[in-house]
């Protein structure tokens, strides 16, 4: 029996196998397409995402192939400087496209032993007291302890377990593409600047090859957002807002997006769970999807895979629903706030004027800025302590830099007072002296603080909590 399916192999599902695997979990990703996809939607990693990378030991790889821009102006695309002291070793966004994002975490994914398979289907589901039996589109069957649907925003996964979806249909549609332009670029970039005062779905963007990202509204909603736009009509959008098609030409890949915005009602049924777009969607606005379903991933990885080595505590598994459903919903309502202000109708405008005024204050800019970059999550974990629940950034240690030792994916006691001890928990857990700010810290696998102390008494029962039972 495998120990987990994976279903999708997108940034979600990719990043999920690899933490499984970290752990000695024998899982298998099953992805319905044959190859990559040539369409690019996300276009870089905030702030929580890019310390996820670096926790792991994957972040020197990203930054090979991406750059560094300021995140000040990506709350509803109001254009402010980076907000000061934003509580992270990495205060940016890493620009780097959705398709080497993809390629990367795949390419991990294979070399910590996930068995990946491409062309391969989920069709049907069923599960027991011990296991879930996946159907495939071939006629086969496969048989695993649990499964993971991370097969986005339309999951197979989600419909077959009959998962509540609620939330908005899409009221606007926006047209998506990659092509060349015979403009010239100065030409170009002075109506994008000129439209975008008023219209903020509408741009043109360089790549490295010489070709345009362009992005331009919709005439009205189609009935079938999967299926592409021509490219006359793409032609005539442009022509609509700019009083020119800027002779664009040879389209790389045509899309078309939504603002949609649904949560699912559980992030769990029984032994299938939900991650990624398939357990959330919502407007692009701040670039946060793709960021939202890799750090999904990396709160799930480390409890499922206790659960399946036999050490989580009863209740471990649930807190992946307890913990990430809020942050989502959360996300939702900044999304839907950050389209109100991308209106172009005269009450939105008087509102995103009133709110830029808003954000020369310090700390409400602050406040934006960390709910676009994920880095002002607090879990609740009926803890009165305000960084109880909180990650801790990135610290110099006696033993090199914090981050490093996550690599593993293990807890960590980091310990200045030289009197605690993890015995009995060596297995899922390390022990690290240091200066601190506070006398002893204990550390979750995904770098959330789990308790704050310098008793051992106090501690026992938190190493209890979140990596179960002391051996004996």
């Amino acid at each position: 029996m495998i120990d987990v399916i994976v279903a999708g192999g997108g940034p979600t599902g990719m990043m999920l196998a690899s933490e499984l695997r970290l752990h000695g979990v024998h899982v298998v990703v099953l992805e319905r397409d044959s190859g990559p996809t040539k369409v690019v939607r996300a276009l870089g990693l905030h702030a929580r995402s890019i310390e996820v990378l670096d926790q792991r030991g994957l972040l020197e790889r990203f930054q090979e192939h991406g750059k560094q821009f300021p995140v000040g102006g990506f709350f509803a695309g109001i254009l402010k400087p980076n907000p000061v002291h934003l509580d992270s070793t990495h205060p940016y966004v890493l620009g780097i496209p959705q398709n080497i994002t993809d390629r990367l975490l795949a390419e991990h994914a294979a070399e910590v032993g996930a068995d990946i398979r491409p062309d391969t289907e989920l069709v049907d589901l069923s599960q027991d007291a011990d296991g879930v039996t996946v159907a495939l589109a071939d006629g086969s069957q496969l048989r695993s302890r649990y499964l993971v649907g991370c097969d986005g925003g339309r999951s197979t996964v989600r419909r077959l377990l009959g998962v509540g979806f609620p939330g908005e249909t899409s009221q606007v549609e926006t047209l998506l593409g990659e092509m060349e332009v015979t403009a010239a670029p100065e030409t170009l970039m002075a109506a994008v600047m000129e439209i975008r005062k008023t219209e903020l779905r509408f741009g043109a963007m360089p790549l490295q090859d010489g070709t345009y990202r362009v992005v331009v509204p919709a005439d009205g909603l189609t009935g079938d957002r999967t299926t592409p736009p021509s490219f006359e009509e793409f032609k005539g959008q442009l022509q609509k807002y700019a009083g020119t098609d800027f002779g664009v030409h040879s389209p790389r890949w045509l899309s078309r997006f939504g603002d949609a915005t649904r949560l699912a009602d559980l992030y769990r049924t029984g032994r299938v769970l939900l991650a990624g777009d398939a357990a959330h969607i919502h407007p692009p606005a701040g670039g946060q999807g793709l960021n939202l379903g890799i750090q999904d991933a990396v709160n799930l990885g480390w409890k499922l895979a206790a659960e399946i080595n036999g050490w989580a505590p009863d209740d471990l598994l649930d807190t992946y629903h307890a913990e990430r459903h809020p942050v989502a919903a959360d996300v939702l309502d900044n999304t839907r706030a950050q389209m109100e202000l991308m209106s172009t109708e005269p009450g939105a405008q008087a509102v995103r004027r009133l709110v830029s005024e808003l954000m020369d204050f310090e700390d409400v800019h602050r406040l934006l800025i960390e709910k676009i970059t994920a880095t002002a999550i607090r879990y609740d974990f009926g803890e009165d302590h305000d960084l109880i629940g909180r990650r801790l950034p990135d610290l110099p240690l006696k033993q090199g830099r914090l981050y490093d030792h996550l690599h593993t994916a293990r807890g960590i006691l980091l310990d200045q007072t030289g009197t605690l001890s993890i015995t009995g928990w060596e297995d899922r857990v390390d022990h690290l002296t240091g200066d601190l700010p506070h006398p002893a810290l204990l550390l979750r696998p995904d770098g959330h603080i789990a308790w704050l102390g310098n008793s051992q008494q106090a501690l026992n029962p938190h190493l209890t909590k979140w990596f179960g039972r002391k051996n004996t």
